[in-house]
């Protein structure tokens, strides 16, 4: 079920699991996994997509590998408010794992995640546009799920 708030995620959320931050793009889809604390994100791979089916097998594959009870899914709103392309591909791809997994979903305003992320990689962590592109992903899913851990600890 795809919810609107992230309390209406938590009571369905079964005790002792995680949650998983997706940051879904075209090519990849990056993936990070909370504490059982529900305190810390951490990076957990990238997911180099291919066709749905596969995708959603890899993923449902790390539900149950990591005993995940939900899913924040990162929404590339545009910097006005506004829903583009790349919004209705994301809230498809929900869809389409939620009829798959049937795990509870809340997405989570992403704007400008991917570019702090990568401000950070280049002018803290120095590294190259290569290896930037190897983990920028992953490291902007840790940054969705983060903001909506520190969310949940503070409300």
């Amino acid at each position: 079920m795809i919810f609107e708030k992230v309390s209406e995620l938590m009571r369905t959320f079964p005790k002792g699991s995680r949650l998983l931050g997706l940051d879904v793009g075209k090519k990849n889809i990056g993936i990070a996994i909370s504490d059982l604390g529900l305190k810390i994100a951490s990076p957990n791979s990238n997911l180099k997509r291919t066709k749905l089916k596969k995708d959603l097998e890899s993923l449902g594959q790390i539900v149950l590998d990591k005993n995940i009870g939900g899913l924040i899914c990162g929404l590339p709103i545009n910097l006005d408010g506004s829903e583009g392309k790349a919004c209705q591909s994301v809230r498809q791809f929900a869809k389409d794992v939620n009829t798959e997994l049937a795990i509870g979903i809340r997405f989570w305003d992403e704007r400008l995640s991917t570019v702090a992320v990568e401000r950070v990689l280049i002018q803290e962590a120095n590294l190259s546009r290569y290896r930037r592109s190897q983990i920028v992903d992953k490291v902007a899913a840790v940054y969705i799920l983060q903001s909506a851990l520190d969310y949940l600890s503070s409300n």
